[in-house]
């Protein structure tokens, strides 16, 4: 069995993009603590929405993958967060290419949720109006 030549050049681009494109749960969590100014952002959870009731990162929008293609709610001028349930999940992934290919911004959070509660960020749990 022989290995396939390594690839420099793609492999440099995938990690530049890489970087460009993702973020961490920590990342997130001083942005929120400390949001720049000029620069707006959405945090988006496309977690179902039975999960998000239960638990979100303060000021985190539901979508859901229902509705990735129509978004309502989501600013056009702004930088969107978006995370899913974890590290292995794609659900992030899958919305951020929908959503780019509608002209939003988008920010990949690594981690998602269980990232997010791992390290101890602060939770809103706040019942949601029904």
């Amino acid at each position: 069995m022989t290995t396939p030549a390594y690839d420099f050049e793609r492999a440099q681009r995938y990690f530049q993009d890489r970087v460009a494109f993702t973020t961490g749960v920590h990342e997130l969590e001083v942005l929120i603590g400390s949001p720049r100014a000029g620069a707006p952002f959405q945090v988006v959870d496309v977690r179902f929405p039975d999960d998000y009731a239960q638990g979100r990162v303060p000021g985190a929008i539901n979508l859901p993958k229902g509705k990735w293609r129509n978004p309502a709610g989501l600013d056009r001028d702004a930088t969107l967060y978006v995370y899913c349930y974890n590290q292995t999940c794609h659900l992030a992934a899958e919305a951020a290419v929908l959503l780019t290919a509608q002209g939003y911004r988008v920010v990949e959070v690594e981690g998602g949720w269980k990232g997010w509660v791992d390290n101890g960020y602060r939770q809103d749990t706040t019942p949601l109006a029904a």
